[in-house]
Formats: C-alpha cells, sequence, structure tokens
C-alpha cells in the first residue's frame, strides 16, 4: 500500500490508540450511533472525544466523516451534559426485541 491512499491501515491504527482492530470497529459502531453519548465510549475504551474524533477521521472516507462531524456537533443525544435527565439508556426500548 502506498502512502497515499486514503485507505486506513490497520496495524498503524490499532497501534495508534492502543486498542484492538475489533475494538476499534466498536467505537466507531459506537460513535455513528446517535443516541450513544462520547462519555460511554470513554468509559469503555477511554478515548476522550477528541481521541474519537481523531479514530474516526482516520477510519472512515472524508466525505462520511464530514458528515459525522456535521451530525454530531451540538447534538443533545451525544453528551450526557447536554441530555435530557429522561433518557437513563443509550438506546431506544424497542431496539433490541426479544
Amino acid at each position: 500500500m502506498n502512502a497515499s491512499s486514503n485507505e486506513p491501515n490497520p496495524i498503524n491504527s490499532a497501534a495508534s490508540t492502543g486498542l484492538t482492530a475489533s475494538d476499534e470497529s466498536r467505537v466507531v459502531e459506537m460513535a455513528w450511533e446517535d443516541r450513544t453519548p462520547f462519555e460511554a465510549i470513554e468509559q469503555l475504551f477511554t478515548l476522550n472525544e477528541s481521541a474519537v474524533i481523531v479514530l474516526m477521521r482516520r477510519q472512515l472516507k472524508p466525505r462520511s466523516f464530514r458528515l459525522w462531524r456535521q451530525r454530531v456537533t451540538g447534538r443533545k443525544t451525544k453528551h450526557l451534559h447536554l441530555r435530557s435527565q429522561d433518557v437513563s439508556r443509550a438506546y431506544c426500548p424497542t431496539q433490541y426485541k426479544r
């Protein structure tokens, strides 16, 4: 793979965060979800919001990253201190059907 490629290098990526490739994948999934706060990601993976943004920039295509940033910037559900006290979980009650 040449240095000018925009594709993420999973070896360098995982080494820079100290996470496994599967953990990084889970962080991307959690960050992509609108209702999962950055604080939950930090608690589980010890990555603060700025580290998650760096990870997302590295893992997503440039256009996808820009769309994600536009969507999460200022979103009340992505920050616990902005979230309504009525919301005590990070998922919709109908999300997990039993």
